[in-house]
């Protein structure tokens, strides 16, 4: 068992946090294959987010294919994140399931490894009430209570709206540090609802417009950008936090607009349903695409995509990249 560490807590919750997909070997989109999991890449990404200065690492949640990995291929991904970041940055991982007991016997399990925490989601088979979704979280919370919790609210995976009347309820539990948020919507009546102590993290296309409405409390964003080149969102959290010192936030807001052209092509016909019925293969082949990783090929059953919406991720990839190679390494 690693040593024992202080729990996270909010006042933790900064600056870029990478979200990355589980890399897959070649044939990984055939049910045939077993282990499909490539290792070497996994400490590879790992290593170059840590040297790009991101601040956390999450991991395993859609785009990550959590509900398509194998128990063991779960567990060979998270002990390659925790061993190659040694605690360097944070680590989460991904440990939604089914139900309750399985989330909380696979929680254990990967803090007893050493991760700071898990992104979890709701259990997807059956729609959940609100009271339901409470408890399911306190529930995991009692039963882990070393665990750093990211509430990953995303409503079209879950079915689940995630009000504001949910997150004032869950920011009494002391695990439940911050959560994957979509859009900005009701951002300020949740952070409010919430007393402050839940730290919702915007998407990085979202977050020069979060933090101008709080400048104080917006002071993190999650990014799957990170591993199609990770200057940009680097680049965007330092002009982020200058801009709150000096006043002028006119490069922030320049590197946000270039980002957002980026995603003209990525959401399929301006949806983000209709993305998000795809989004695993989209945003894999996007990452494959801009080539600062091998994410590899999307495995079974989200693997059957129409070409059109894979043409458009290859044409989002590619143009972070460039807009990642304009920028350059953050000084």
């Amino acid at each position: 068992m690693p040593k024992k560490r202080a729990l996270m807590t909010v006042e933790d919750v900064r600056g870029a946090w990478a979200i990355i997909p589980t890399p897959a070997k070649p044939g990984a989109e055939s049910w045939k294959m077993e282990d499909s999991l490539d290792v070497d890449e996994t400490a590879r990404v790992v290593e170059g987010l840590i040297a790009s200065r991101i601040d956390a690492i999450l991991s395993m949640g859609t785009l990550g294919e959590c509900a398509t990995m194998t128990w063991p291929e779960k567990q060979k991904f998270m002990s390659t994140l925790v061993e190659t970041a040694r605690g360097r940055v944070p680590v989460f991982v991904g440990t939604t399931t089914l139900n309750t007991r399985d989330t909380i016997r696979e929680t254990r399990w990967a803090t007893n490894l050493g991760a700071n925490g898990t992104m979890l989601g709701l259990p997807m088979w059956c729609a959940m009430s609100v009271p339901g979704a409470v408890q399911f979280y306190r529930d995991v919370a009692e039963a882990c209570p070393r665990t750093a919790i990211v509430i990953y609210a995303n409503p079209e995976a879950f079915r689940f709206d995630f009000p504001p009347g949910f997150w004032a309820q869950v920011a009494t539990i002391p695990q439940v540090i911050t959560c994957k948020y979509v859009g900005v919507a009701n951002l300020l009546v949740n952070i409010a609802l919430s007393h402050r102590k839940i730290r919702f993290l915007p998407i990085d296309f979202d977050y020069y417009g979060a933090a101008r409405m709080d400048p104080e409390f917006c002071t993190a964003f999650w990014t799957s950008g990170a591993v199609c080149g990770p200057n940009v969102p680097i680049q965007l959290r330092d002009e982020v936090e200058a801009a709150k010192k000096s006043g002028d936030w006119s490069k922030a807001k320049w590197i946000s607009d270039e980002m957002a052209k980026t995603a003209a092509s990525l959401f399929p016909n301006g949806s983000f349903k209709e993305f998000s019925m795809y989004n695993i293969a989209i945003e894999k082949e996007r990452m494959n695409a801009a080539g600062w990783m091998k994410a590899g090929p999307c495995r079974p059953p989200y693997n059957v995509v129409p070409e059109p919406y894979l043409e458009g991720a290859r044409k989002s990839g590619k143009m972070w990249a460039a807009l990642n190679r304009k920028l350059g390494p953050a000084r």
